[in-house]
Formats: C-alpha cells, sequence, structure tokens
C-alpha cells in the first residue's frame, strides 16, 4: 500500500512553497515521522515528516519548484525496496490480454511521436505557477518566451528570474502593469570568475518585498528619544538570580521593554493601529513581534497578548519564540497577527538607527547599545548608562505628538520600572 506525501495545510493566507532540500531519495529507507523534505514559504521554513514508514518510491517535485498547498510531493511504498523509481515505465504484466498490450504499445508510439515533433519543443500542458505569472506580469514577458522546467512544462519562478537574468527581452506594451524587474549591467571578464550568484531563498525575498513595500507605501516618520538604563539595570542585578530560580528563565531587557511597550500602546492606540483602504483598525490588544536574526534571515515571532502577560510570562515566551526560530522550528501561527514590533539592534552593535515598519502595522520601536555617556543629572555632570530609542511610525495614521508620547512613556516606565511592576 503506497503512502501519498502532499504539501500540508501551511497556515492563513500561505498558498504556496518552494521546495527547499530533500532530505531523501527514491529508494531510501525511511521511519514515520522522519524529515523528508523542507518546504520555504514567505513566512517560514517547514520540514515534512513521513507519514508511514516504508521506502521512497517516488519524487514528483524537484528542488526549487514552487507548489501549491495540497500538491502531491511523492510516494512511500510499504517495506523495505519496495518499488523502483517512478521515472520508469511499468512493463506490461505477462498476464495482461492481447488488447491491453495493444493499447500499450500504441500509447507508446504515440508518445514517442509526440517527443519527437518541432525539434524538442516540448508541449506546454499548464499555466505557469502562480507565482511565476506574477513575476511575468511585472517583467512585462510573456509566458511562450520562457523554458519551462516544472511538471508537465510548467513555467516556475525560479525560470523566470533565469530568463530576466539572461536578458530576456520584455513584450511591447502600451500601458505596462508594472515597471520591469530591474537587471544588472553585466560583470567584466575577470570580475564575473570571482563572483558567486545564490539564488535568494523564499523567505530572503520575502522579507526584501515587503520592506520594499513598507517604504512604498507608509508615510514613514522616525522620533528619537534616549533612556537612562540604571534603575533596570539595578533591578535586574538585584533580582535576576531568585527570578531565575523561581521562573526557570533568565531576566533579560526584552521583558521590561515589551512591557513598557504594551502601557505606551493603551495611551496612544493609534501606534497600534493599521489602515484597512479608508478605514483604521484600532486593537484593543498588544500582540508585539520581536524581530529575531536567523541564519536564514529577519524573522518576526510574535508574543500574543502580551499586555495581559507579566514580564516573567514574557520571558518564558520570549526564549520559546527565540529557540524556535534559531533552530527552524516556528510554525506559521507564531508568525502571524503582529500589531507592534520591538527590533533589538543593540545585540549587535548599534548605536541608532530607523527601523523599516513591518507592514501593515503603524509602529516598529529600535532598540539600540547600551553605552556610558556623560550626563547632567541635577546640575552635576554624572557617568549613565544610555540607550537611544528610535519609533518608526506611519505618519498617516500617527501624529507627531503621539509618536513623540508614545515615546516618552516608554522612557518613562523604563526609568522608573517599579511602574511596570505596579502597572501605572
Amino acid at each position: 500500500m503506497a503512502t501519498e506525501i502532499r504539501v500540508p495545510t501551511l497556515g492563513e493566507s500561505v498558498t504556496e512553497a518552494t521546495i527547499g532540500k530533500w532530505f531523501k531519495k527514491v529508494g531510501d529507507t525511511i521511519a514515520a515521522d522522519e524529515p523528508l523534505v523542507e518546504l520555504e514559504t514567505d513566512k517560514v521554513t517547514v520540514e515534512v515528516p513521513a507519514a508511514a514508514a516504508g521506502t521512497l518510491s517516488e519524487i514528483t517535485v524537484k528542488e526549487g519548484e514552487t507548489v501549491e498547498v495540497g500538491a502531491l510531493l511523492g510516494t512511500i511504498s510499504a517495506g523495505a525496496g519496495a518499488a523502483a523509481p517512478a521515472t520508469k515505465p511499468q512493463a506490461v504484466s505477462q498476464a495482461s490480454s492481447p488488447d491491453a498490450a495493444h493499447t500499450t504499445k500504441q500509447a507508446a508510439a504515440e508518445s514517442a511521436k509526440i517527443a519527437g515533433d518541432a525539434g524538442a519543443i516540448e508541449t506546454r500542458s499548464m499555466p505557469p505557477a502562480p507565482a511565476a505569472a506574477k513575476l511575468l506580469a511585472e517583467a512585462n514577458l510573456a509566458v511562450d518566451q520562457i523554458a519551462g522546467s516544472g511538471k508537465r512544462g510548467q513555467v516556475l519562478k525560479g525560470d523566470v528570474l533565469d530568463a530576466i537574468a539572461k536578458g530576456a527581452p520584455s513584450q511591447p506594451a502600451e500601458t505596462p502593469k508594472a515597471a520591469p524587474v530591474a537587471v544588472r549591467a553585466p560583470s567584466t571578464a575577470d570580475d564575473a570568475s570571482r563572483e558567486e550568484r545564490v539564488r535568494m531563498t523564499k523567505l530572503r525575498q520575502t522579507i526584501a518585498r515587503r520592506l520594499k513595500e513598507a517604504q512604498s507605501t507608509a508615510a514613514m516618520l522616525t522620533t528619537f528619544n534616549e533612556v537612562d538604563m540604571s534603575a533596570v539595570m539595578a533591578l535586574r542585578t538585584k533580582y535576576k538570580d531568585v527570578f531565575e530560580k523561581k521562573h526557570g528563565v533568565k531576566l533579560g531587557f526584552m521583558g521590561f521593554f515589551t512591557k513598557a511597550v504594551t502601557h505606551a500602546l493603551k495611551e496612544i492606540p493609534a501606534v497600534n493601529a493599521e489602515i484597512d483602504g479608508t478605514d483604521i483598525i484600532y486593537k484593543n490588544f498588544a500582540h508585539v513581534g520581536v524581530a529575531v536574526g536567523t541564519e536564514k534571515g529577519l524573522v518576526v515571532p510574535v508574543v500574543r497578548n502580551a499586555d495581559q502577560m507579566s514580564i516573567a510570562e514574557i520571558e518564558k515566551e520570549i526564549g520559546r519564540l527565540g529557540l524556535a526560530a534559531r533552530d527552524g522550528k516556528l510554525s506559521v501561527a507564531d508568525m502571524q497577527g503582529g500589531t507592534f514590533t520591538i527590533s533589538n539592534g543593540g545585540v549587535y552593535g548599534s548605536l541608532m538607527s530607523t527601523p523599516i515598519l513591518n507592514a501593515p502595522q503603524s509602529g516598529i520601536l529600535g532598540m539600540h547599545k547600551i553605552q556610558d555617556r556623560p550626563m547632567v543629572v541635577g546640575g552635576q555632570i554624572v557617568i549613565r548608562p544610555m540607550m537611544y530609542l528610535a519609533l518608526s511610525y506611519d505618519h498617516r495614521i500617527v501624529d507627531g505628538k503621539e509618536a513623540v508620547t508614545f515615546l516618552v512613556r516608554v522612557k518613562e516606565s523604563l526609568e522608573d520600572p517599579e511602574r511596570l511592576v505596579l502597572d501605572l
């Protein structure tokens, strides 16, 4: 009995994925729940496990191809070594009827004739993949210009990218729907021999597209402030050991910042809103995204209902999400629904930056490096651990007064952290 390997449901709004890597090849023996193939979506990377033990008898989709949810990826046959690669035609059984054998031979002859026609031009029986169709429209290319490498000649996104890279001419159009995809000028022969071309992962393509869309759509503006971290650092030093002993997680800065943000969002709800057409949607909850850098790119898992959580609960959830992100185990649900984002560039040494909005959110807070600086306190120059804060916001929703007030409230909470504990 054969078991089909299909693309699983990948979450809300995710309709397709790219085959990143097959961990097994046809003929390999596999165990139940053993990872078989890695799928790259525009949000996360997902491993598809084997639903049953047996032998991988067929791989229907190659690495690099784009597939839709529910698509057949391959087949598992029961028992070790039970199946041969499906690319080889099945021989006609000795016990088959003469009519069946005649039909098989006739079909084979017709297939051979079709394969020889038109000088190796393959008959395309499938429309281009959705991602490929979108890119074709953006590049103003016709599908007939592209040699499809997918099943039954389907044009895949990679085929279009390859054609663009090779300088495929665009079709004349009176009113193009989108600007053509930019193609870089060719390198000199000496430089080209020392270059390496690597196709962007689906996640990296999505990051690039979403960041550019945010810049093109939102009226982005950034306002700055600075916070004296003395009180938070003293509180951490005093209670970090007992906190970790009781809650099983370290007391970091993110718990304080997330809690401070949720307090400020309640006072300035526009920073927690988004635009939908001509409407503004105000969120009466705070799902705070926490930007995490991984080997495959930046991901933003979400701490859901952070406004209802204690600092200890926030730290536990951030720890869980951070570990899942580094191990590539984030689920689509972990990435969805954020209403505001915090980005901590300080862990990499950033002194100041202007973070880009995580659309459709209207605000993102940038944390930075804590650095000792001379400050005037009570008429005296003292050395204090200071951090620059940056709030980028969508000026279509958030006024300058609201943005500055929001940042001041975050600063006040961090410089007097007892306010967070007492919910003031």
